[in-house]
């Protein structure tokens, strides 16, 4: 009843719908553009004419201080809000701003939160199962039957995150950064094209953010996902960084190198700045 409890509650769209190979058309265009998005909440602009592109098979960083709109910008992505006005689009031909949260899940854009989320009484090699399952319905997903193709797409997906020696290891064991790789492993098995995700490496150790910092760009790298990373920690960023986007009130504020954006007198300003003294 547990298990049953917990795919009841879980805060995100547990969907994991995504076909094989997701629909996204970039022959004309990047993955992901945004453009002109604004979004208000009881009087305040928390996203003010935002656009943003990303490309197919590209690392971005975004960074920015609390309240710069980072996870309104995400929450609209994956249709959790809905803008005030705008355009946001999948590729050319997917209007992302007439879907709902499982159906842009379908198309192949997955979000990790930056609290882990996994099933701690099963195995690794079970949460990554459960992922894979294509009825969703509670039962069905339970008492799937896993095939050969299926138990290869796991083993590769344990390999990419690190943990094919605790593939028989309950989820609960796993130290923190293990579950967040875990987690980003669940959302690989649906074959996502873009990849949000949401400070990967609060909490973790030097160890784990370097192998965190290893498997983001490894992912990117391979041309099967674009990812976007939300992250405070400058030293990680720095670490991965391509191109770095900061956010601030809502709208892009700089976007670069990180060597770009870091001496960028605004961004000093109103954020660099400010980590440096409370650092």
């Amino acid at each position: 009843m547990n298990i049953l409890k917990s795919l009841a509650d879980r805060e995100r769209v547990f969907d994991f719908l995504a076909p094989a190979h997701s629909p996204v058309d970039v022959r004309h265009g990047p993955i992901l553009y945004l453009e002109d998005v604004n979004v208000s909440f009881d009087g305040f602009r928390a996203i003010d004419d935002l656009n943003l592109t990303i490309d197919d098979g590209e690392l971005r960083c975004i960074i920015g201080p609390n309240g710069a709109g980072k996870t309104t910008m995400m929450d609209i992505i994956t249709g959790k809000t809905r803008p005030d006005s705008g355009s946001v689009w999948f590729g050319s031909r997917h209007d992302l701003l007439t879907l709902n949260e499982p159906e842009i899940a379908s198309l192949g854009i997955g979000r990790k939160f930056q609290k882990p989320t996994v099933f701690e009484a099963l195995t690794v090699f079970d949460n990554l199962e459960l992922a894979m399952a294509a009825d969703k319905r509670v039962l069905p997903t339970l008492t799937a039957r896993l095939t050969g193709e299926g138990r290869d797409r796991i083993e590769e997906v344990l390999a990419t995150i690190g943990l094919v020696e605790l593939r028989h290891a309950p989820a609960g064991i796993l130290s923190h950064g293990q579950k967040q790789w875990l987690e980003i492993g669940m959302l690989l098995m649906q074959r996502p094209r873009l990849l949000l995700v949401d400070e990967p490496v609060a909490g973790m150790t030097e160890q784990e953010m370097e192998r965190t910092a290893e498997l983001l760009t490894g992912l990117a790298g391979k041309g099967k996902q674009s990812v976007v990373v939300v992250e405070h920690d400058m030293g990680f960023v720095r670490s991965i960084a391509r191109t770095v986007t900061v956010l601030h009130q809502g709208s892009v504020l700089a976007e670069g190198s990180m060597n770009t954006v870091s001496n960028d007198p605004k961004v000093i300003e109103v954020y660099l700045g400010a980590e440096e003294e409370a650092a």
